[in-house]
Protein backbone atom coordinates (compact mmCIF):
# COMPACT_ATOMS: atom_id res chain seq x y z
CA UNK A 1 0.00 0.00 0.00
CA UNK A 2 1.75 2.90 -0.81
CA UNK A 3 1.63 6.77 0.02
CA UNK A 4 -1.05 7.82 -2.84
CA UNK A 5 -2.77 4.62 -3.87
CA UNK A 6 -4.80 1.65 -2.49
CA UNK A 7 -4.14 -1.59 -0.91
CA UNK A 8 -3.83 -4.55 -3.78
CA UNK A 9 -7.04 -6.82 -3.46
CA UNK A 10 -6.43 -10.20 -3.00
CA UNK A 11 -8.62 -13.18 -4.60
CA UNK A 12 -7.82 -14.54 -1.24
CA UNK A 13 -10.41 -11.94 0.56
CA UNK A 14 -13.67 -12.91 -1.10
CA UNK A 15 -16.27 -12.58 1.05
CA UNK A 16 -20.11 -11.67 0.96
CA UNK A 17 -21.14 -9.38 -1.25
CA UNK A 18 -23.86 -6.75 0.49
CA UNK A 19 -27.10 -6.52 -0.99
CA UNK A 20 -27.06 -3.72 -3.84
CA UNK A 21 -29.67 -0.64 -2.72
CA UNK A 22 -32.70 0.57 -4.42
CA UNK A 23 -31.03 3.87 -4.97
CA UNK A 24 -28.87 2.34 -8.13
CA UNK A 25 -31.66 2.05 -10.07
CA UNK A 26 -33.20 5.73 -9.01
CA UNK A 27 -29.72 7.63 -9.38
CA UNK A 28 -29.03 5.48 -13.14
CA UNK A 29 -28.27 7.83 -16.38
CA UNK A 30 -27.14 7.31 -19.11
CA UNK A 31 -26.66 10.26 -20.26
CA UNK A 32 -22.22 11.27 -21.20
CA UNK A 33 -20.52 14.36 -21.49
CA UNK A 34 -19.42 16.09 -24.14
CA UNK A 35 -16.29 14.90 -25.85
CA UNK A 36 -13.16 17.30 -26.97
CA UNK A 37 -10.93 16.41 -30.39
CA UNK A 38 -7.60 15.81 -30.23
CA UNK A 39 -5.97 15.25 -33.96
CA UNK A 40 -2.85 13.56 -32.53
CA UNK A 41 0.35 13.46 -34.07
CA UNK A 42 3.71 13.44 -32.26
CA UNK A 43 3.70 14.24 -29.26
CA UNK A 44 5.64 13.54 -25.28
CA UNK A 45 5.05 12.08 -22.38
CA UNK A 46 7.22 12.89 -19.47
CA UNK A 47 9.02 16.11 -18.19
CA UNK A 48 12.73 17.63 -18.11
CA UNK A 49 11.60 18.94 -14.78
CA UNK A 50 11.44 15.73 -12.78
CA UNK A 51 9.99 15.55 -9.33
CA UNK A 52 9.54 11.95 -8.31
CA UNK A 53 12.31 10.04 -10.49
CA UNK A 54 11.56 7.02 -8.83
CA UNK A 55 8.26 6.36 -11.00
CA UNK A 56 9.94 7.26 -14.69
CA UNK A 57 8.49 10.40 -14.88
CA UNK A 58 11.90 12.18 -16.11
CA UNK A 59 11.77 10.15 -18.90
CA UNK A 60 11.06 11.81 -21.78
CA UNK A 61 9.54 9.45 -24.57
CA UNK A 62 8.20 10.26 -27.95
CA UNK A 63 4.46 8.72 -29.41
CA UNK A 64 2.54 9.41 -32.64
CA UNK A 65 -1.17 9.59 -31.71
CA UNK A 66 -4.12 8.88 -34.31
CA UNK A 67 -6.91 11.47 -33.62
CA UNK A 68 -9.13 10.38 -30.86
CA UNK A 69 -11.86 12.15 -28.53
CA UNK A 70 -11.85 12.76 -24.76
CA UNK A 71 -14.93 12.91 -22.56
CA UNK A 72 -14.70 16.13 -20.53
CA UNK A 73 -15.22 14.29 -17.35
CA UNK A 74 -14.60 11.08 -15.07
CA UNK A 75 -17.36 8.49 -15.19
CA UNK A 76 -20.02 9.52 -12.49
CA UNK A 77 -21.66 7.17 -10.06
CA UNK A 78 -25.03 7.97 -11.79
CA UNK A 79 -23.26 6.80 -15.01
CA UNK A 80 -22.22 3.96 -13.80
CA UNK A 81 -25.63 3.08 -12.01
CA UNK A 82 -26.89 2.83 -15.63
CA UNK A 83 -24.36 0.40 -16.67
CA UNK A 84 -25.07 -1.59 -13.58
CA UNK A 85 -29.03 -1.69 -14.25
CA UNK A 86 -28.41 -2.81 -17.78
CA UNK A 87 -25.84 -5.16 -17.41
CA UNK A 88 -25.96 -6.41 -13.85
CA UNK A 89 -22.33 -6.11 -13.64
CA UNK A 90 -20.53 -6.79 -10.19
CA UNK A 91 -17.13 -4.58 -9.73
CA UNK A 92 -14.42 -6.59 -7.98
CA UNK A 93 -14.56 -4.62 -4.74
CA UNK A 94 -17.98 -5.76 -4.48
CA UNK A 95 -16.69 -9.32 -5.40
CA UNK A 96 -14.34 -9.38 -2.78
CA UNK A 97 -16.86 -7.99 -0.50
CA UNK A 98 -13.81 -4.99 0.74
CA UNK A 99 -12.14 -2.21 -0.15
CA UNK A 100 -9.95 0.64 1.46
CA UNK A 101 -10.72 3.96 2.52
CA UNK A 102 -9.33 6.85 3.69
CA UNK A 103 -9.64 6.44 7.43
CA UNK A 104 -9.95 10.15 7.75
CA UNK A 105 -13.68 9.76 5.57
CA UNK A 106 -14.92 7.77 8.07
CA UNK A 107 -17.68 9.19 10.63
CA UNK A 108 -14.76 6.73 13.02
CA UNK A 109 -11.38 6.57 11.88
CA UNK A 110 -10.34 4.20 14.26
CA UNK A 111 -13.57 1.53 13.67
CA UNK A 112 -11.06 -0.04 10.81
CA UNK A 113 -7.89 -0.62 11.63
CA UNK A 114 -4.81 1.45 9.88
CA UNK A 115 -3.34 0.13 6.76
CA UNK A 116 0.24 -1.39 7.10
CA UNK A 117 3.63 -0.62 5.61
CA UNK A 118 3.89 3.75 4.97
CA UNK A 119 0.44 4.32 4.74
CA UNK A 120 -1.67 4.00 8.05
CA UNK A 121 -4.03 6.60 7.05
CA UNK A 122 -5.97 3.64 4.67
CA UNK A 123 -8.32 1.17 6.16
CA UNK A 124 -10.12 -1.87 4.44
CA UNK A 125 -14.13 -1.91 5.03
CA UNK A 126 -15.82 -4.12 4.84
CA UNK A 127 -18.85 -3.84 2.36
CA UNK A 128 -16.98 -0.74 0.63
CA UNK A 129 -17.92 -0.15 -3.02
CA UNK A 130 -18.79 2.13 -5.54
CA UNK A 131 -22.19 2.46 -4.07
CA UNK A 132 -21.44 2.16 -0.89
CA UNK A 133 -17.99 4.31 -1.38
CA UNK A 134 -17.41 4.35 3.02
CA UNK A 135 -19.35 0.66 3.40
CA UNK A 136 -22.22 -0.36 4.59
CA UNK A 137 -24.49 2.33 5.63
CA UNK A 138 -23.04 4.66 3.10
CA UNK A 139 -24.46 5.10 -0.11
CA UNK A 140 -24.27 7.17 -3.49
CA UNK A 141 -27.82 8.70 -3.15
CA UNK A 142 -26.49 12.41 -3.07
CA UNK A 143 -23.87 11.49 -4.88
CA UNK A 144 -24.97 11.45 -8.40
CA UNK A 145 -22.91 13.46 -10.13
CA UNK A 146 -19.85 12.47 -8.16
CA UNK A 147 -16.98 10.24 -9.79
CA UNK A 148 -17.66 6.71 -9.56
CA UNK A 149 -14.82 4.98 -6.91
CA UNK A 150 -13.75 1.61 -5.69
CA UNK A 151 -13.04 1.30 -9.48
CA UNK A 152 -10.38 -1.61 -10.62
CA UNK A 153 -9.15 -1.89 -14.29
CA UNK A 154 -11.41 -4.71 -14.39
CA UNK A 155 -14.50 -2.42 -13.94
CA UNK A 156 -13.15 0.72 -16.16
CA UNK A 157 -12.20 -1.66 -19.05
CA UNK A 158 -16.00 -3.64 -19.08
CA UNK A 159 -17.60 0.10 -18.71
CA UNK A 160 -15.32 1.07 -21.60
CA UNK A 161 -16.43 -1.75 -23.73
CA UNK A 162 -20.14 -1.61 -23.03
CA UNK A 163 -19.97 2.24 -24.03
CA UNK A 164 -18.00 1.08 -27.29
CA UNK A 165 -15.26 3.58 -26.07
CA UNK A 166 -11.25 2.71 -24.06
CA UNK A 167 -9.29 3.82 -21.73
CA UNK A 168 -7.00 6.29 -22.72
CA UNK A 169 -2.88 5.20 -23.21
CA UNK A 170 -0.66 7.77 -20.59
CA UNK A 171 0.27 9.37 -23.94
CA UNK A 172 -3.15 10.28 -24.73
CA UNK A 173 -4.32 11.43 -21.47
CA UNK A 174 -0.73 13.46 -20.95
CA UNK A 175 -1.44 15.33 -24.50
CA UNK A 176 -5.25 15.83 -23.12
CA UNK A 177 -4.50 17.33 -19.89
CA UNK A 178 -2.05 19.55 -21.73
CA UNK A 179 -4.77 20.72 -23.95
CA UNK A 180 -3.13 19.80 -26.66
CA UNK A 181 0.00 21.41 -26.45
CA UNK A 182 3.39 20.72 -26.45
CA UNK A 183 5.30 22.52 -23.70
CA UNK A 184 6.24 21.40 -20.42
CA UNK A 185 3.50 22.76 -18.34
CA UNK A 186 3.49 21.29 -15.30
CA UNK A 187 -0.34 21.79 -14.21
CA UNK A 188 -3.19 21.83 -17.07
CA UNK A 189 -3.23 25.61 -16.05
CA UNK A 190 0.67 26.55 -16.07
CA UNK A 191 2.85 26.24 -13.70
CA UNK A 192 1.12 28.32 -10.56
CA UNK A 193 0.98 25.62 -7.86
CA UNK A 194 -1.85 25.51 -6.18
CA UNK A 195 -1.47 26.34 -2.51
CA UNK A 196 -3.93 25.83 0.56
CA UNK A 197 -5.64 29.34 0.97
CA UNK A 198 -6.48 31.54 -2.28
CA UNK A 199 -5.67 29.30 -5.46
CA UNK A 200 -7.45 26.16 -5.40
CA UNK A 201 -7.87 24.99 -8.72
CA UNK A 202 -8.32 21.42 -8.31
CA UNK A 203 -10.07 19.29 -5.51
CA UNK A 204 -6.70 17.67 -3.97
CA UNK A 205 -5.52 17.80 0.18
CA UNK A 206 -5.47 21.02 1.84
CA UNK A 207 -3.94 21.11 5.46
CA UNK A 208 -1.53 18.71 7.49
CA UNK A 209 -1.42 15.22 6.16
CA UNK A 210 -3.07 12.88 6.66
CA UNK A 211 -4.19 14.14 10.43
CA UNK A 212 -5.49 17.76 9.61
CA UNK A 213 -8.12 18.27 6.44
CA UNK A 214 -9.10 22.22 6.56
CA UNK A 215 -11.31 21.23 2.98
CA UNK A 216 -10.19 24.76 2.17
CA UNK A 217 -11.69 24.12 -1.27
CA UNK A 218 -15.02 23.07 -0.17
CA UNK A 219 -14.52 19.03 -0.37
CA UNK A 220 -12.68 16.58 2.09
CA UNK A 221 -13.49 13.89 -0.34
CA UNK A 222 -14.87 13.72 -4.12
CA UNK A 223 -16.64 16.55 -5.71
CA UNK A 224 -18.91 16.82 -8.21
CA UNK A 225 -17.95 16.62 -11.77
CA UNK A 226 -16.99 20.36 -12.63
CA UNK A 227 -17.11 21.87 -9.42
CA UNK A 228 -13.83 23.46 -10.22
CA UNK A 229 -13.22 25.28 -13.27
CA UNK A 230 -12.21 23.72 -16.42
CA UNK A 231 -8.59 23.07 -16.57
CA UNK A 232 -7.55 22.35 -20.07
CA UNK A 233 -9.55 22.03 -23.56
CA UNK A 234 -12.77 22.17 -21.65
CA UNK A 235 -11.66 18.90 -19.76
CA UNK A 236 -13.32 19.15 -16.11
CA UNK A 237 -10.64 17.34 -12.83
CA UNK A 238 -8.12 16.13 -14.83
CA UNK A 239 -5.94 17.12 -11.83
CA UNK A 240 -7.48 16.01 -8.58
CA UNK A 241 -10.51 14.42 -7.72
CA UNK A 242 -9.80 10.60 -8.42
CA UNK A 243 -7.38 8.60 -9.76
CA UNK A 244 -7.67 7.85 -13.65
CA UNK A 245 -6.95 4.57 -15.19
CA UNK A 246 -4.85 4.41 -18.29
CA UNK A 247 -4.78 1.90 -20.65
CA UNK A 248 -1.03 1.11 -20.45
CA UNK A 249 1.16 -1.36 -18.25
CA UNK A 250 3.26 0.46 -15.48
CA UNK A 251 6.90 0.60 -16.89
CA UNK A 252 9.83 2.28 -16.42
CA UNK A 253 12.29 2.60 -19.72
CA UNK A 254 15.36 2.82 -17.93
CA UNK A 255 18.71 0.16 -17.66
CA UNK A 256 19.16 1.18 -13.88
CA UNK A 257 19.01 -1.83 -11.19
CA UNK A 258 15.97 0.01 -9.56
CA UNK A 259 14.00 0.31 -12.24
CA UNK A 260 14.34 -3.38 -13.35
CA UNK A 261 13.42 -4.24 -9.73
CA UNK A 262 10.60 -1.90 -9.84
CA UNK A 263 9.54 -3.07 -13.37
CA UNK A 264 9.88 -6.69 -12.42
CA UNK A 265 7.08 -5.89 -9.12
CA UNK A 266 4.90 -4.22 -11.79
CA UNK A 267 4.78 -7.09 -13.84
CA UNK A 268 4.01 -9.21 -10.75
CA UNK A 269 1.19 -7.62 -9.51
CA UNK A 270 -0.12 -6.58 -13.19
CA UNK A 271 0.08 -3.03 -12.70
CA UNK A 272 -1.56 -0.34 -14.84
CA UNK A 273 -0.58 3.45 -15.14
CA UNK A 274 -3.10 6.14 -13.15
CA UNK A 275 -2.63 9.50 -13.83
CA UNK A 276 -3.74 12.80 -12.68
CA UNK A 277 -3.71 12.39 -8.78
CA UNK A 278 -6.65 12.84 -6.44
CA UNK A 279 -8.65 14.79 -3.68
CA UNK A 280 -6.02 13.51 -1.48
CA UNK A 281 -2.94 14.44 -3.12
CA UNK A 282 -0.47 17.26 -1.23
CA UNK A 283 2.58 18.58 -2.11
CA UNK A 284 3.98 17.89 1.26
CA UNK A 285 4.14 14.28 0.72
CA UNK A 286 2.66 12.65 -2.40
CA UNK A 287 3.42 15.35 -5.47
CA UNK A 288 1.49 13.29 -8.24
CA UNK A 289 -1.28 15.97 -9.08
CA UNK A 290 1.41 16.73 -12.21
CA UNK A 291 0.66 15.59 -15.65
CA UNK A 292 4.04 14.32 -16.00
CA UNK A 293 3.62 12.22 -12.89
CA UNK A 294 2.98 8.62 -12.72
CA UNK A 295 1.43 6.02 -10.52
CA UNK A 296 1.48 2.27 -10.90
CA UNK A 297 -1.35 0.05 -9.59
CA UNK A 298 -2.37 -3.70 -9.44
CA UNK A 299 -5.27 -4.00 -12.21
CA UNK A 300 -7.44 -5.90 -9.15
CA UNK A 301 -6.90 -2.96 -6.72
CA UNK A 302 -9.57 -0.36 -5.84
CA UNK A 303 -9.99 2.45 -3.19
CA UNK A 304 -12.24 5.65 -2.31
CA UNK A 305 -10.01 7.72 -4.78
CA UNK A 306 -9.64 5.36 -8.28
CA UNK A 307 -11.98 6.08 -10.85
CA UNK A 308 -11.87 6.76 -14.82
CA UNK A 309 -13.00 8.58 -18.01
CA UNK A 310 -13.13 7.76 -21.46
CA UNK A 311 -11.99 8.02 -24.78
CA UNK A 312 -12.76 7.20 -28.64
CA UNK A 313 -11.30 6.46 -31.20
CA UNK A 314 -12.63 8.61 -34.24
CA UNK A 315 -11.57 6.60 -37.62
Amino acid sequence: MGCCGEARVSSNARAARPQRAAEIIEIADHTSPPRVRFRGGQVQTGTARPVIRQDGEGLIRTHRLKPYEVETAPVTNARFAGFVAATGYVTVAERYGWSTVFRGLLDDPNSVAPGGGDAPWWGIVQGACWYAPEGRGSHVADRAEHPAVHIAWEDATAFAKWSDARLPTEAEWEHAARGGATDDRRFPWGDDEPNDRDFLPANIFQGRFPAQNTAADGWAGTSPVGAFPAQAADLCDVIGNVWEWTSDPFQIRSPTKAAKQRNALARAENQKVMKGGSFLCHISYCYRYRIAARMGLAADSAGCNSGFRLVYDTG
